[in-house]
């Protein structure tokens, strides 16, 4: 039998951005992403009380990735539920939940060497102490694999789909094939209007696992994302925009990869341009964009195309391309290019803080196996509801379920 469960985005602003996150009104409620510390007292509480629902109810906090304003309000809303929901996450992404501390070594690792900004690792730590609501461990360490039941006949399965971060999982409610993907499809960027990813290789595995295998009905994303044509998607998708985001997900990352590694084979080059040392990539591509503007996805992206496997463009076996995945045709309109002895201020970081991570190239388990704010241009709908508890041809095989099946 399917139950019927209704999907209910939760925003709550910082700064230029707003922050997305999805209550999920099953049995055993659960809320996807968290915000940053402020977010759950100031967003959430009162968004389910006009639902009818409250806050000390909810029994799964599950996280799509690590970065800051994704896992910034797990702590606080944990508490607020009186410390009664699991939190999950990725094993590869845990470490930014358990630490203040890993978000500022991922800033220091790779984007503090493109932005020499003699202040910024102070900064980071600023913000991460403000922003990130408490450290802790997960309830629930993931892998891959893993079918979470949410009471009743309510089932989530859990896909890895690595590349904007090490460790991003999509979450699926089966039957209805609602995919909850966090920032793992990033199109053409939010608001700084270039995608983030740290590993290429991955990030383009996972696309193509989301649009061939999992093939979403409802596809939920952490911002609204931009595309080609500088209009937002909104966060909640249609069957058909969601298959149109993957695909133009897949050709702004053949555009970037095609032009990075036909420049960066010869090496790095630094110049007085405030896109330096990529500044060659920049131009062709056409991107105007603020690159010191937080997160910085510009050069955590372009950094990702340094490693060996991305930057050969050597792709895993069971990867084939077809012709309309290599367009390359089509950019993203920017403006305001500045030198580099013109940039702005740093800002705070925004809503994919910390998106170097570490540069390991794991793929997805799965594969393997087979805003800027919406400023008015696509209205939230509120309420969504999504048939649970079905098993969808799409999907593979699934474990026997339990309380939790799979992972740790």
């Amino acid at each position: 039998m399917t139950q019927q469960v209704s999907v209910h985005p939760l925003v709550s602003p910082w700064g230029r951005f707003g922050l997305y996150s999805f209550f999920l009104d099953a049995p055993e409620p659960a809320i996807v992403d968290t915000g940053i510390a402020s977010s759950p007292a100031d967003g959430m509480v009162p968004a389910l009380e006009d639902l009818g629902r409250s806050i000390e109810e909810v029994r799964w906090i599950l996280l799509t990735h690590g970065h800051i304003d994704h896992v910034g309000g797990a702590h606080a809303l944990w508490e607020l539920t009186g410390r009664r929901a699991r939190v999950a996450i990725h094993e590869a992404d845990a470490h930014l939940l358990r630490s203040r501390r890993a978000h500022v070594d991922q800033y220091a690792d790779v984007r503090q060497q493109y932005l020499n900004d003699p202040n910024g690792v102070e900064q980071q730590t600023k913000t991460a102490d403000e922003v990130i609501s408490g450290e802790m461990e997960p309830s629930v360490l993931l892998t891959g694999g893993e079918t979470l039941s949410l009471g009743g006949n309510v089932r989530v399965r859990v896909h890895h789909v690595p590349g904007h971060t090490a460790g991003s999982v999509a979450y699926v409610a089966d039957g209805a094939s609602a995919v909850f993907a966090g920032d793992a499809v990033q199109i053409g960027g939010a608001a700084n209007r270039f995608p983030g990813y740290q590993d290429p290789v991955a990030y383009r595995s996972s696309l193509q696992y989301l649009r061939d295998q999992i093939r979403p009905q409802r596809l939920y994303l952490g911002h609204p994302y931009r595309g080609a044509d500088g209009v937002p998607y909104g966060v909640e998708l249609d069957r058909e925009q969601a298959r149109r985001a993957l695909q133009e997900s897949l050709d702004i990352e053949a555009r970037i990869g095609g032009v990075a590694r036909r420049y960066l084979q010869d090496g790095l080059r630094e110049t007085d341009s405030v896109y330096s040392p990529f500044a060659r990539v920049a131009g062709e591509l056409g991107y105007q964009g603020d690159p010191a503007l937080e997160p910085s996805p510009f050069f955590t992206t372009l950094h990702g195309y340094l490693g060996s496997s991305a930057l050969s463009g050597e792709w895993p076996r069971e990867i084939t391309f077809n012709d309309e995945e290599l367009r390359t045709d089509g950019w993203i309109p920017n403006a305001g290019r500045r030198r580099r002895d013109d940039r702005r201020p740093r800002r705070s970081p925004g809503s994919d803080a910390g998106r170097d991570h570490s540069r390991g190239r794991r793929l997805p388990r799965d594969a393997g196996q087979a805003a800027a704010r919406t400023g008015g241009d696509e209205p939230i709908r509120q309420g969504v509801p999504v048939a649970v508890g079905q098993a969808s041809a799409a999907a593979p095989p699934q474990p026997a379920v339990g309380r939790l099946s799979g992972g740790r």
